[in-house]
């Protein structure tokens, strides 16, 4: 469900293996909630969160006993959902936005067309195969399914980097800058920023 004035979005979806609830406000102040069985994707969504200046609201159980898969994956498609939904026919928005940022020795960049065109582009090869307990391809999984979602075209590159942490770190806070740039709202647009007149 939508809300068009605040731009924000909330969704349930419940599967055998997942049950989730999240709310996303574009328009927030940095302020989450992210109960999850992934402590490793509780703290990247609190930095995406934080760096992007949304609101944001997880409540997720899944079946870790198995593996963190199904629980990633579905956040993923959960939180792309509500970005579609809030952000509506995207009238004034500026639409694209790149954003490099740095996270001590590691760089990444994260390119943004809310195009309502899902694809994904992924650049990047970590040192280690866990942090932790998560293992670094649902990383992968995660954006690709949020792009899907959220219809957008996403570009991620880590440039380098030799601490795994580090580098993931940077995409998280690289893609809340970048979707909070590309999401906001230019005066000198009008309506839709399209020659088409539609995303």
């Amino acid at each position: 469900m939508a809300d068009q004035i605040t731009r924000a979005a909330d969704v349930v979806r419940k599967t055998n293996e997942t049950d989730i609830k999240l709310a996303f406000a574009i328009d927030g102040s940095g302020v989450s909630k992210i109960e999850t069985d992934v402590p490793f994707l509780n703290h990247m969504l609190d930095l995406f969160t934080k760096h992007g200046q949304f609101d944001l609201n997880v409540e997720a159980l899944g079946d870790v006993d198995i593996d963190d898969h199904h629980t990633v994956e579905d956040i993923g498609i959960c939180l792309g959902q509500t970005i579609q939904a809030a952000l509506g026919d995207k009238r004034g928005i500026k639409r694209y936005a790149s954003v490099f940022v740095p996270m001590d020795e590691a760089l990444a960049q994260v390119v943004i067309d809310l195009s309502n065109r899902p694809h994904f582009e992924y650049r990047a090869q970590y040192p280690s195969a866990q942090v932790g307990s998560f293992q670094t391809e649902l990383v992968h999984e995660f954006l690709w399914k949020l792009a899907l979602e959220a219809r957008m075209t996403l570009h991620v590159i880590v440039h380098y980097g030799v601490n795994t942490h580090h580098m993931i770190e940077a995409v998280f806070k690289a893609l809340g800058r970048a979707l909070d740039e590309a999401s906001s709202i230019d005066p000198r647009v009008q309506g839709v920023p399209s020659t088409k007149g539609v995303l």
